[in-house]
């Protein structure tokens, strides 16, 4: 149920995000619905061909896709008003997807039994994959290359999720939340990690 409902969240929060800056970059309804997809599904992809899952199980996940389409289609065909209060929550979509991914790829791999090493990765590949892919895609620096903090609450998930810290579904959402709550905390206070410009 864990995995279904992350699956689900995560599917929605990066679809509607990938639309929302696809519309901001002026890009046609199919430019849309192509940048949504491919926020909602490149992590998973990069994610399987890590930990060694068929990277055509895309295809068998039915109600994901028909989850992201509808919610691409409501944002696209929502009032103005509408499109402009989502393009300021852009980066909450942004933190749930993020999220809700990172723990379900630290799932995957710990089902697989692979080590912490693994796990981590497969978390921060899953959580920041689809979104590196949509800004590498609308011509935007990824915000996982800047300073901002943003892999680092990828990385925590995974990390918590492979010592096993945490194993019920009640446990699961309330880490999904703090991942959520730290993440728009770091952008609301401007948390940066070290950089250096040469």
């Amino acid at each position: 149920m864990t995995w279904d409902l992350l699956n689900i969240i995560g599917t929605i929060a990066f679809a509607i995000s990938g639309a929302l800056v696809a519309m901001e970059e002026d890009y046609d309804i199919l430019g849309v619905f192509i940048l949504g997809l491919v926020t909602a599904f490149g992590g998973g992809v990069l994610r399987n061909v890590l930990i060694g899952l068929p990277v055509d199980t895309i295809w068998e996940q039915g109600l994901l896709l028909k989850s992201a389409l509808a919610s691409m289609g409501i944002v696209f065909f929502m009032p103005e008003t509408f499109i402009q209060y989502s393009k300021r929550s852009l980066h909450f979509f942004d933190a749930i997807g993020l999220s809700a991914f990172a723990i379900q790829g630290a799932i995957a791999a710990t089902s697989m039994n692979h080590p912490i090493s693994a796990v981590i990765v497969a978390a921060i590949l899953t959580g920041i994959g689809g979104g590196m892919i949509r800004d590498v895609l609308a011509g935007r620096k990824p915000v996982v290359l800047r300073e901002e903090i943003y892999a680092v609450w990828a990385l925590l998930g995974g990390l918590i999720v492979g010592l096993n810290i945490v194993n019920s579904t009640v446990e699961y959402m309330i880490l999904f939340v703090c991942l959520v709550a730290f993440r728009m905390l770091s952008l609301k206070l401007k948390w940066r990690l070290p950089h250096r410009a040469l």
